[in-house]
């Protein structure tokens, strides 16, 4: 019992610290090891998201002042009909071939962007917030790994690395409020998710405020690359734990 304690603290201390520096990467990181400590993967998926939903609000109000609302609803609303019946369609994620194409792909974009970001500027365009709300939905829904579909639109059309915070954070903060509701009525959220959630809440304002630092003396012009990076670690590491 303390060893699962001791890392579910350990754990929302390095996810929280990820999600404040780079935006994203909360679900990724946790998930890798979360599962082990909760009796089912719906369960581990609720925690996940009830620490993330306290991260990004933590974010999201100290940075309300850079959100573009008109540049958020389009992509909020797919992520919430995508995610929704991804939820009600998951009893528990076996299909290893699936998480190996998420990974490679995850590697794949990264190089990509990190080559050529230069030359691309995604559109704040209906189409472009619709699809990258569906990817992001169909990606929080089975694997509570909702943020890399998001954050390549929201750090490709934001001005500042301000801005994108605020607009990725409010995002994953109303998406996994949904996502924990929807969770709720299928019976993931359960008393043991409660109290995990409550061993979990202390990491998470450690990260939290460590992540705020080092947030702070990143230079904006290489700010996208590290976003970049991540994605691409995180591809390695749902290949490696596959």
């Amino acid at each position: 019992m303390n060893s699962i304690v001791i890392a579910i603290f350990l754990l929302s201390i390095g996810a929280s610290f990820i999600q404040r520096t780079t935006g994203f990467g909360f679900g990724i990181f946790i998930m890798t090891m979360l599962p082990f400590f909760l009796p089912t993967y719906g369960e581990a998926t609720t925690l996940s998201g009830l620490l993330a939903i306290t991260t990004s609000a933590v974010i999201a109000w100290k940075l309300r002042s850079y959100v573009t609302w008109k540049r958020l609803w389009v992509i909020l609303f797919t992520f919430i009909i995508v995610s929704t019946i991804a939820i009600f369609a998951l009893t528990r994620i076996e299909d290893r071939v699936l998480r190996q194409i998420l990974g490679i792909a995850l590697v794949v974009i990264s190089i990509y962007f990190i080559l050529f970001s230069q030359r691309i500027k995604l559109p704040t365009t209906k189409r472009v917030q619709v699809g990258a709300g569906t990817l992001s939905g169909l990606m929080g829904g089975f694997f509570g790994m909702q943020g890399p579909p998001a954050v390549l639109y929201f750090i490709q059309s934001e001005p500042t690395k301000e801005h994108y915070m605020a607009m990725a954070q409010t995002y994953f903060l109303i998406g996994n409020i949904i996502m924990t509701i929807v969770r709720a009525c299928n019976g993931f959220f359960t008393t043991t998710v409660l109290v995990d959630y409550i061993y979990g809440v202390s990491g998470v304002v450690i990260g939290t405020f460590v992540g705020a630092y080092v947030f702070k003396h990143i230079p904006n012009r290489i700010f996208r690359y590290i976003v970049y990076a991540y994605i691409g670690i995180s591809g390695v590491i749902i290949l490696l734990t596959n």
